[in-house]
């Protein structure tokens, strides 16, 4: 049998479920994005993680009256969302459901070859994290599923149920960086020969009881690094990240910008990583604009929480690809 864990966070869990879902998802470092982004009347801008459309709407109202949004999503239900967000800009927008790895193909299809500007903002939205069906949050009841696309991969229960346990441990240390990883892979080990984990309330159980007592109180939930890395590892974040950012840069036009934001280290060191590759050598196609990260001011902060951990890194497509 499963322990429950404590009534205080079931009683916390349903007070944040309740609260976030009477407000709209609010995009994160959306003045700072427009302003770099740098949009104009008849621009062609593609984002790459549409949403609920909260960054896309910024860049129809900065390039009106004709400026074009190509919006791409795998989650359908967030397509939807954006559909009704962005309706009063019908005529000037493309709304795609698919993955950024395929963006290339996805411009093609609505026949483009080149934009004037790519954003990214990675990670989990507030819209999925607040249903407790999608299985993202430790903090609610629900499937242990996290496929931001949910027609296609194994689920998060699916991983847990099949991987052996030094995979399952090097992967909530590497995409997670949790210090208690292999003490956690082998409670989960232990925990599916009695039977199948498949909620979240059942693995934070597990998480909880593999932990030491004094990690349980810490600054973060000591769910919370377990759950990113089984979010990661499901939706193949990371090992994406990198090729999509260079098609990206491929496909901007000159003087057009990409910006990136990413919510946490793993995520920002290949961000940087891959702009300083195509920065430098002798046919850089990219220019860095922001040599640290930019973040969000204390009060978005304040206003906002989920924006504490944001990152926006920028770069600028060469007017050619030049020799050194």
């Amino acid at each position: 049998m499963y322990t429950s864990p404590k009534k205080w966070e079931k009683v916390v869990s349903s007070e944040v479920v309740e609260n976030t879902r009477e407000n709209k998802h609010i995009p994160v470092l959306v003045d700072e994005m427009g302003s770099w982004l740098a949009c104009r009347p008849g621009g062609r801008y593609l984002d790459c993680t549409l949403g609920q459309g909260g960054h896309a709407a910024r860049i129809l109202e900065l390039s009106v009256p004709d400026g074009i949004l190509i919006g791409i999503d795998q989650d359908e239900e967030a397509i939807r969302a954006a559909q009704e967000n962005l309706k009063r800009f019908a005529g000037r927008i493309h709304l795609i459901r698919g993955n950024f790895c395929e963006l290339t193909r996805h411009l093609k299809s609505v026949g483009l070859s080149e934009v004037d500007g790519v954003i990214f903002d990675l990670g989990v939205s507030s819209a999925q994290l607040d249903r407790p069906e999608r299985g993202f949050s430790f903090l609610a009841d629900g499937p242990l599923d996290m496929r931001m696309d949910q027609d296609s991969g194994p689920t998060a229960a699916d991983l847990l149920d099949r991987l052996p346990e030094t995979e399952l441990a090097n992967r909530i240390y590497r995409y997670g960086e949790e210090r208690y990883s292999r003490r956690i892979a082998r409670a989960v080990v232990r925990a599916r020969e009695r039977q199948p984990l498949r909620t979240t309330f059942e693995l934070v159980s597990v998480i909880r009881g593999a932990v030491p007592t004094s990690y349980r109180h810490g600054r973060i939930h000591y769910a919370t690094r377990t759950f990113q890395a089984l979010r990661i590892a499901v939706n193949r974040e990371l090992e994406l990240l990198d090729g999509s950012l260079r098609d990206a840069a491929d496909a901007l036009a000159p003087r057009g910008r990409l910006c990136v934001i990413s919510f946490h280290s793993l995520e920002d060191r290949i961000v940087k990583q891959t702009i300083r590759a195509l920065s430098q050598g002798p046919t850089p196609c990219l220019m860095a604009l922001t040599k640290k990260p930019q973040v969000p001011s204390e009060k978005e902060r304040g206003e906002n929480p989920r924006a504490r951990s944001a990152k926006l890194r920028v770069a600028e497509r060469l007017p050619t690809r030049r020799s050194l």
